[in-house]
């Protein structure tokens, strides 16, 4: 077998892309030129709704670093890669009425058409996904953590609430749930592949050949990653043996029926952690270079058993400022995209780590509960290969320019798609 940058392990009915590997040739790179062998830009972004603890969301520079307001504190050993956002907002989200106006657009920065009709405009993660995706075995990558609402909210489809990622202007990105449908998007082939046979089973006459054919080094980085695999693998098998419930607690502790097979985990914590875990091996494989990971909807309706918290629904308990519950649950979906920047930062890409060769938004569509959006929580992780500073805050809210699409067209520049115009700007923010 001949390595090649973008060589897959195949198997019956599944194949996996190979990690960042020093051994094998970047395509298309010259090495008589000098070309640079350069991982490549990766793109994410995680959003949670209903915004957060106001007082508690801030970050300020100091002489040992950034120090981080309590909603933050999960990500205290990532704040060196991390640069704070404060004043950026969504005008075409402004008086429009809550929630549904407030979120379809977030990534788009169009005007939503109201009145239960759908048109959104085309985000700037499937931006990014068309330009990128003809590198990569999938475009992008569209993971969520609570199913999508209908209906609709204070004039508007409450389709708004549940999706950010737009193929089309009347399109919303299919949002998948399902951790095994997941995995096999970005692991399967299309093949005749038994669905409770293992991925890694099937592919691991490729693998020992590759092995045989790479440095020691590598040989280290494969073993790690296919381990990373098994146990992706193994967390979803138990996932769908799991019992506990994300809401409401039932009158019968176990169900009278059989369990369907390969369904949406039952515990929130694990759904999400799951879905981090995919992210983090989409990029690391270079399975896609984008990936949107919405934890939960705005407007949600999520409860947290996990925390004791299963009294009142996610979107309720935001309304309660000081309610130290809120700030907790605040802390948890923190936790997750924590989760998410220790597993990109622990992958080692040449110089860098894969943390170092991605970018991390971090958003929501209001700053509060109390549907503040004339500014937006806004973090941004990882280096952009180098071409992001990190551990700094920056300050728009008394600037001219304070559009979350300048910092679209910002961020897409970085991975070498450059726009004339994106949603409602035409200027990006200089110092991204």
């Amino acid at each position: 077998m001949k390595l090649s940058r973008r060589m897959m392990l195949h198997g019956t009915g599944a194949g996996i892309a190979l990690p960042w590997l020093e051994s094998t040739p970047t395509r298309g790179a010259d090495h008589t030129l000098g070309l640079s062998n350069a991982p490549p830009v990766r793109f994410g972004c995680v959003f949670s709704g209903n915004g957060f603890a106001r007082k508690h969301w801030w970050a300020k520079e100091t002489d040992s670093g950034l120090e981080l307001g309590k909603v933050l504190a999960p990500l205290v050993q990532h704040k060196n890669k991390l640069t704070f956002i404060r004043g950026l907002y969504n005008p075409n989200a402004r008086g429009c009425g809550i929630h549904s106006c407030m979120t379809g657009n977030l990534l788009t920065g169009t005007r939503l058409a109201s009145g239960g009709r759908i048109r959104a405009g085309v985000s700037m993660d499937q931006m990014l996904a068309q330009y990128t995706g003809r590198k990569t075995k999938v475009k992008s990558l569209v993971l969520g953590c609570e199913r999508p609402y209908a209906g609709i909210h204070a004039g508007y489809s409450m389709l708004y609430s549940s999706h950010i990622s737009w193929s089309g202007p009347s399109t919303p990105a299919p949002l998948e749930l399902y951790p095994a449908a997941a995995f096999d998007r970005l692991f399967g082939d299309g093949g005749l592949r038994r669905s409770d046979a293992s991925v890694l089973d099937s592919v691991l006459a490729d693998a020992h050949s590759v092995r045989n054919q790479v440095s020691i080094p590598d040989r280290r980085k494969l073993d790690e990653y296919l381990n990373s695999i098994r146990e992706v693998e193994r967390r979803i098998q138990d996932a769908g043996r799991d019992q506990r419930l994300e809401g409401w607690k039932p009158t019968i502790e176990k169900p009278t029926m059989p369990r369907p097979d390969e369904e949406i985990p039952q515990d929130i914590n694990l759904h999400m952690e799951l879905m981090s875990d995919l992210m983090i091996l989409a990029f690391q494989t270079d399975t896609t270079r984008v990936c949107t990971l919405k934890l939960n909807n705005d407007h949600s309706g999520m409860r947290f058993p996990n925390l004791g918290i299963d009294h009142i629904i996610h979107h309720l308990l935001s309304h309660e400022e000081d309610n130290p519950d809120w700030l907790r649950v605040n802390q948890f979906f923190l936790s997750h995209l924590a989760r998410i920047l220790k597993g990109l930062d622990a992958v080692q890409e040449g110089e860098r780590t894969l943390l170092d060769n991605s970018m991390i938004l971090f958003c929501s569509s209001m700053l509060t509960g109390g549907h503040d959006n004339t500014q937006l929580p806004v973090l941004l992780c990882g280096g952009a290969g180098g071409q992001l500073k990190t551990g700094r805050t920056l300050d728009y809210l008394e600037s001219d320019n304070r559009k979350m699409s300048s910092l679209y067209l910002s961020l897409m520049e970085k991975m070498d798609l450059k726009l004339n115009k994106f949603g409602d700007s035409t200027q990006p923010l200089s110092e991204i």
